[in-house]
This record gives structure tokens, C-alpha cells and sequence, in this order.
């Protein structure tokens, strides 16, 4: 929450695979390009170029189909092959592709036209966050069709220490940039400031940890009471923390369990918006 001051051919590639969405993916398509594209997938996959033998196995495939496909894809440069080692890697076509997608995909667009069925979905407030001059700033506020009383609007902006969105923020971004934000939230902590939490640093530094192995931040009655919140990060192509989205509502209504429903699908959102911008996890 918001102390706001002022996601039948063989096997087609699943949505897991693609970090597409399959309620967007309808109609008769053509089996061969799927069947080649289970090949794109697994070599995208892939820590090292692999062999005719492996590849074709790890696509489903005998090494004759796949033999086949990989002499197509070569001739269009999206597959080479490693002339000592016979292995395959991606092409220089496969890397024109990818920054084609990059440059074209806008991250704020992407994740606001995904939270309208999200929000619909939980039935709960989502908001997405991103860090600017003042800490964690709210870009936009998806409202469900219960009302919430809460302040969260667009130009907000989040406590680090006492919010759930400030926790993902306080994990993943460069702590040089936080520390700052942190700080200034410590010291009027002391004085008394509501929205603020009042903890010491080693706490603060133990739940980033937390946050970090959970992958995902709650906040329960804070620091409004009778509201709570979960938020989860979206990173980009480059591993960087991007944005993060807020599952927000009145506490007998958000499922704050770690092992919920509620973040099992912020999880799968978040993880699928990582996905569209280029973020292959290790």
C-alpha cells in the first residue's frame, strides 16, 4: 500500500516457453513453423551451442526433422553452425529479431495494457511503480471494481521502508541509489511521521534479503490500516529492475501468503511482463 505524498502438432511452445500470453494466441496455425520454432526455443535456451543429437531431443524431434529444419534456418541466418564442432547456436538473424523487439517494445505500455485484465481478474487494485527522484513513484493506478479507500494516484510516490512496492525497490535496485531514500525515511521515522516504518537498518537490511529469496514484498494494515499489498519486480533484457506491480485491497481481501493464490499469480504476471521485455533469468 501507499503512503502516497502529494501478466495439435507435437508440442506447441507453451506460454511458459514463449512468455506469451495463450488467451491471445487463437486460430488454425501452421504446424511446421511451430514444430521449427520448438528448435529456435531450445537453442535460445540453450548455455552453450548444441548438438544435431541433443537438440533434435530436447525438441521432441528425430535428428533427421530437426536436420532438416536447421538447413532452412541457416540460409536465412537464423541458425549457424560451428564449422570444427558441427554445433548449433542462433544466427546473426535471430539477434536482428530480438533488437527489433526490444526497440519497439514499450515497457509502461506493455505492463498498463496488461494490468486491465489483471485488476479484472483479482478484483483488486493494481498499481505500477517505477523509481524516480523521489523514491518509488506511481506511473499507473488500475482501480477494480471495488472500490478501495486508499490515496494511490498516478505521481505518488511509495515509502521505501514502509510499503510493500518500497521493499521490491529496496531489493533490486542499486543500493547507492536507495540508501539516500532510506535514510531520509529512517530519520522522520524517529519523528513520528505517519507512513513511515520504524525499524533499524540491519532490519531493513534482513527483509531486502527476504524479499529477495521470496521474490515478492507484503505489507499487512501498513502502513494504512485495514489495508494490504503485495508487489513483485519486472525486469528487462539486461536483468535490471524495470518497474514493480502492486496487488493492493482491504486486508480480508488480499491473500498475503507467500504460497496464495494472490502471489502465485502476481508471480506468474510479473514473471510472464519479464519475459516480453527480453529477461531470461539465470
Amino acid at each position: 500500500m501507499s503512503d502516497s505524498r502529494n501478466v495439435s502438432l507435437l508440442t506447441p511452445l507453451s506460454a511458459e516457453d514463449t512468455g506469451a500470453s495463450p488467451s491471445r494466441i487463437s486460430g488454425r496455425g501452421v504446424q511446421s513453423v511451430e514444430i521449427g520454432g520448438r528448435l529456435l526455443a531450445t537453442l535460445a535456451k540453450a548455455a552453450q551451442p548444441m548438438m544435431l543429437r541433443d537438440l533434435a531431443q530436447a525438441a521432441g524431434l528425430t535428428p533427421g526433422q530437426a536436420h532438416a529444419y536447421l538447413v532452412s534456418f541457416r540460409k536465412i541466418q537464423l541458425v549457424e553452425q560451428d564449422p570444427v564442432s558441427g554445433r548449433y547456436r542462433l544466427g546473426p538473424f535471430a539477434l536482428h529479431l530480438g533488437l527489433a523487439r526490444l526497440r519497439n517494445t514499450d515497457p509502461y505500455r506493455l505492463a498498463a495494457e496488461a494490468v486491465v485484465q489483471f485488476t479484472e481478474e483479482l478484483e483488486l487494485m493494481v498499481a505500477i511503480t517505477v523509481w524516480g527522484t523521489h523514491g518509488p513513484t506511481i506511473i499507473h493506478v488500475q482501480e477494480s471494481s471495488n472500490q478501495i479507500h486508499a490515496n494511490v494516484r498516478p505521481g505518488g510516490v511509495f515509502t521505501v521502508t514502509g510499503t510493500a512496492t518500497g521493499k521490491v525497490f529496496a531489493a533490486y535496485m542499486p543500493w547507492k541509489l536507495v540508501e539516500p531514500v532510506v535514510q531520509a525515511e529512517l530519520r522522520t521515522a524517529q519523528k513520528g511521521w505517519r507512513g513511515t516504518a520504524e525499524m533499524a537498518m540491519d532490519e531493513l537490511l534482513a527483509t531486502i534479503e527476504t524479499v529477495r529469496r521470496q521474490g515478492l514484498a507484503t505489507t499487512i494494515d501498513r502502513p494504512v490500516p485495514g489495508i494490504s499489498a503485495l508487489s513483485a519486480p519486472v525486469f528487462n533484457h539486461t536483468g535490471q529492475l524495470q518497474l514493480a506491480i502492486t496487488v493492493i485491497g482491504p486486508t480480508g481481501k488480499v491473500d498475503c501468503d507467500l504460497s496464495g493464490p494472490h502471489a502465485a499469480a502476481l508471480r506468474a504476471f510479473t514473471r510472464r511482463l519479464s519475459t516480453e521485455l527480453g529477461y531470461q533469468p539465470d
